[in-house]
C-alpha cells in the first residue's frame, strides 16, 4: 500500500476509545461515537455467547474500546465496561464484587468481610424456584409477614411471644366447654 494517509487511518482505527451513542436490542448492536465519527451498527462483546449465554446490553454514554480488524470500522467489535470520569468505577477496593443496576438495586459479595448482600429497591420482588428443594444452613432472622402453603415439620422447640391460633382457637386465650371439677376432662376448646 503506497497511500500513507489511508494506511495511517487504518492504523488509527485498529483500536479506538469511544462511548455508546445508540443501542439496538434485535439484533444486538450498538453505534459508537469515537472522536468526530459515529460508527454503523456493531456487535458488542458478551462474556458468553454459546450454550451458556449472557445478556447484559451496554447503555448510552458507557465508555468502550472499539477493536476493528484490518482497521475497518465497519468490521468493529465493541468491548464494554471501561469506567470513565462520567461513569466511574462501581467500587474502590479489592475483594468487592458489586453489581449496581439502573434502578438502584445492588448485589455484591465482599470476600474480605465474607458477606453476600442483595438490596432491591423499594417495591422490588424476588422469585426463587427450586423444585428439587432448598437447603439453608445457619440462623435465619426474618422481618415481615410469613405466608406458607404446605405442611411444616419442626424438630426442636418453638417459642412464641404473643399467641398461637389454630383453626380459630387461641392457645393463650381459649376457653373450653363442659368444664367440671375433679378428674373429668374438659370439653373441646371454643373458637375465639
Amino acid at each position: 500500500m503506497n497511500d500513507f494517509a489511508a494506511l495511517s487511518r487504518m492504523l488509527e482505527n485498529l483500536i479506538r476509545l469511544g462511548v455508546i451513542a445508540e443501542v439496538q436490542m434485535v439484533p444486538p448492536r450498538v453505534k459508537v461515537k469515537t472522536g468526530q465519527l459515529t460508527t454503523a451498527w456493531l456487535p458488542w462483546l458478551a462474556l458468553r455467547a454459546g450454550s451458556d449465554r449472557e445478556w447484559d446490553p451496554p447503555t448510552i454514554d458507557e465508555q468502550v474500546i472499539l477493536v476493528s480488524p484490518s482497521g475497518q470500522l465497519a468490521n468493529g467489535i465493541v468491548i464494554t465496561g471501561l469506567p470513565s470520569d462520567h461513569i466511574p468505577a462501581n467500587g474502590n477496593r479489592a475483594g468487592l464484587h458489586r453489581r449496581t443496576y439502573a434502578d438502584g438495586t445492588v448485589i455484591e459479595y465482599d470476600s474480605v468481610a465474607h458477606h453476600l448482600n442483595a438490596t432491591l429497591v423499594d417495591g422490588g420482588t424476588t422469585n426463587l424456584i427450586s423444585k428439587g428443594g432448598i437447603n439453608l444452613i445457619g440462623d435465619i432472622t426474618h422481618q415481615g409477614d410469613y405466608i406458607q402453603t404446605g405442611n411444616q415439620n419442626i424438630t426442636g422447640r418453638v417459642d412464641v411471644s404473643n399467641d398461637v391460633v389454630a383453626a380459630g382457637v387461641s392457645l393463650v386465650n381459649h376457653l373450653t366447654s363442659g368444664v367440671k371439677q375433679g378428674g373429668d376432662q374438659s370439653g373441646r376448646p371454643i373458637p375465639s
